[in-house]
């Protein structure tokens, strides 16, 4: 059964009984995140939980890599898209409109999704690129196949990291800062060994694998689950993640604002340059 909506850059079907999933489905630009396909995201989900016989979400991707990040080339307007959270001023001038909408598709939707009152569970695959783990750590589980790499190299664009900076709390803090300073990435097993990841699969045995770690939470009392899943990311927020967080989003607005004064861009146009260099390099 899929979702009867016509999504553009997911897909969205119940997998099992009581298990849905939705699937990136950008694979031409390796699972990029235009604002098309956060809302998209962001819809699926809702339908997920409107459905009271669905009591887990998988989130997983199409093609052969998890996502990539921000689609820097996205020139959707805002006003295509009815806005989810309590936020406005997408069209001011300078660092306030920037920041209005990065706190809406960002900051805003992965709050949204962590606190969402079923399991997820994040199947991923190949490369995850900056953005692409705004999807990931959100999600209260994550399985990763053998080939999953995990980075966050856009501190050469003159910026702290992306925008759902829980770093410290899913790396630890030393980890988190050399992922930061160097932008290499973590393969699976050292994100398994250090809690980032749950499990680590062969790549072919990844969708299987996923389903039936879905299937056996979703044979638990919905109540439970609910309840389980509140309690845990209540004392995650008693050691001020929250705060962290809204306060690391704060700072990356002073370097978008710092690279507005000397570059006229929100970003290090160097940047770009860095990255594939080190991308070349291995």
């Amino acid at each position: 059964m899929s979702d009867p909506r016509t999504y553009q850059t997911i897909t969205y079907e119940l997998a099992a009984p009581a298990v849905a999933r939705i699937m990136l489905d950008r694979p031409e630009v390796a699972n990029a995140q235009d604002k098309r396909l956060l809302y998209e995201l962001n819809s699926a989900f809702d339908v997920a939980v409107a459905d009271d016989d669905v009591k887990v979400i998988i989130l997983g991707a199409n093609g052969k890599h998890f996502s990539s990040g921000h689609d820097l080339r996205d020139s959707a307007a805002f006003d295509e898209f009815t806005p989810v959270g309590p936020v406005g001023g997408f069209t001011k001038p300078g660092d306030e409109g920037m920041m209005a909408r990065e706190e809406e598709i960002y900051l805003g939707f992965c709050n949204r999704w962590r606190a969402l009152p079923k399991p997820t569970i994040a199947q991923v695959h190949g490369k995850v690129i900056a953005g692409g783990l705004m999807l990931v750590w959100p999600c209260d589980l994550v399985v990763a196949s053998d080939d999953a790499t995990f980075s966050d190299p856009v501190v050469a664009f003159g910026v702290n990291g992306v925008e759902y900076f829980a770093h410290a709390f899913e790396l630890g803090a030393r980890r988190a800062k050399e992922l930061l300073f160097t932008g290499e990435a973590m393969e699976a097993e050292e994100a398994k060994a250090i809690g980032m990841v749950n499990r680590v699969v062969p790549r072919e045995r990844l969708e299987a694998e996923t389903l039936a770690l879905a299937e056996k939470i979703a044979s638990r009392p919905s109540m439970g689950l609910k309840l389980a899943k509140m309690s845990v990311n209540q004392s995650v927020d008693a050691m001020g993640f929250p705060v962290a967080l809204q306060s690391a989003f704060g700072l990356q607005h002073v370097g978008h604002a710092h690279n507005q004064w000397v570059h006229g861009m929100p970003v290090d146009p160097a940047g770009a340059q860095v990255i594939r260099d080190d991308a070349k390099a291995g």
